[in-house]
C-alpha cells in the first residue's frame, strides 16, 4: 500500500482531482448508507441538492490528492501548488505579536493541504505549526502518515494530556496551532451545542485554549480550485464568546460552532457531509482537557 501511495504521489493533481470526483460519484452510487447520511446531514442544514451536489465529487477528490500530500518525496515543496493567500497580512501580523495564534480548520476543503502549506509558509520566522494528532491503528497507515506529518514546517504533539499541555505551552510562547473542531470529542470533553441545524457535541479544548492562553483566533480554509490548485483564507475571530474568558464553555462552543457554520454555508460543495456529526461521543479513560 504504501509503494502505491508513493507512485501515486507522482501523477499530477489535476489528474487525480478528476479521477477522484469519478471515484466521488462511484461511492455515492454505490454505498446507501453513506448517500443517506451525506443527504441528511445537508438537508438538516437547509441545503439544496444543488448547493450540496458538488461535495459528491470533492469527496473523491479529497482522498485522491493524499498521496501527493502523505507520500511525495520529502523537500518538495507545497507551496507552488497554492494559487493564492487571502487575508495573509493580518495573520501574520498576528503571528508577530508572539501572543500565540489558533487556527480554526473545519473538514472543508483541503484541510491536510492547508496545515502543510501554512507550516513551510511561516516555519522560518515563526517555527513550525503544532498541532494534535492521533496515530493511526493500522500499521501501514501509520507508515504513510510519518511521511507526512514529519515535514518541514509541522510538529504533531499526540491526543493525550501530555499532548495537550505541550500545546498550551506552544502558544503561550507565541506559537500557533491548527485545530479540526467539527469532530465528535470522547466524552467529557464537550458539551452539546447547535450546528448546521442540529445539536452536536462539540468540543471544549479549543474555547479552553483560547480562553485561558489569549491566543489570537483564526477561521481557516483551504478551497480547492480548477488546476490542481488551492486557496488558502485566513479570516479573523474576534469580539465573540470563543476568546471571552469570562464567557461560559457552552457559549463559547456555541460560538465557535456560529464561525464554522459560516465558512461551511460559503463553500457548501467542498464540506464533509458524510461525517457522523451528530453521534453520541464514545468513552474515553483519559480526558485531554
Amino acid at each position: 500500500m504504501i509503494a502505491l501511495f508513493r507512485l501515486l504521489a507522482r501523477v499530477p493533481l489535476p489528474w487525480m482531482h478528476a479521477l477522484g470526483r469519478l471515484l466521488g460519484w462511484a461511492v455515492w452510487w454505490l454505498a446507501p448508507g453513506y448517500r443517506k447520511r451525506f443527504k441528511a446531514n445537508a438537508q438538516a442544514a437547509g441545503l439544496t441538492p444543488a448547493q450540496y451536489r458538488p461535495a459528491i465529487g470533492a469527496a473523491g477528490a479529497m482522498a485522491a490528492e493524499l498521496p501527493w500530500l502523505w507520500a511525495r518525496p520529502q523537500g518538495e515543496s507545497v507551496l507552488p501548488k497554492v494559487l493564492r493567500w487571502e487575508g495573509i497580512e493580518v495573520f501574520e501580523a498576528a503571528l508577530a505579536e508572539r501572543r500565540g495564534v489558533i487556527m480554526i480548520v473545519p473538514h472543508l476543503g483541503s484541510w491536510e493541504m492547508y496545515g502543510q502549506a501554512v507550516g513551510e509558509r511561516f516555519f522560518a520566522d515563526h517555527g513550525p505549526l503544532t498541532a494534535l494528532f492521533r496515530p493511526a491503528r493500522k500499521k501501514w497507515m501509520a507508515e504513510v502518515l510519518a511521511g507526512s506529518r514529519d515535514r518541514t514546517g509541522l510538529q504533531t504533539l499526540p491526543t493525550t494530556v501530555k499532548g495537550v499541555r505541550g500545546l498550551m505551552r506552544t502558544l503561550k510562547q507565541g506559537g500557533y496551532t491548527g485545530i479540526l473542531p467539527d469532530q465528535v470529542p470522547p466524552e467529557g470533553q464537550g458539551v452539546w451545542a447547535p450546528f448546521l441545524g442540529r445539536p452536536a457535541y462539540t468540543m471544549t479544548l479549543l474555547p479552553r485554549l483560547a480562553q485561558t492562553t489569549g491566543a489570537k483566533v483564526f477561521l481557516g480554509v483551504c478551497q480547492r480550485v480548477p488546476g490542481g490548485r488551492y486557496v488558502v483564507r485566513f479570516e479573523p475571530f474576534e469580539g465573540t464568546a470563543l476568546t471571552d474568558p469570562q464567557a461560559s464553555v457552552e457559549d463559547a462552543a456555541a460560538a465557535m460552532n456560529v464561525g464554522i457554520e459560516r465558512l461551511i454555508r460559503a463553500l457548501p460543495g467542498q464540506y464533509v457531509w458524510d461525517y457522523a456529526r451528530y453521534k453520541q461521543p464514545r468513552q474515553e479513560m483519559e480526558v485531554a482537557q
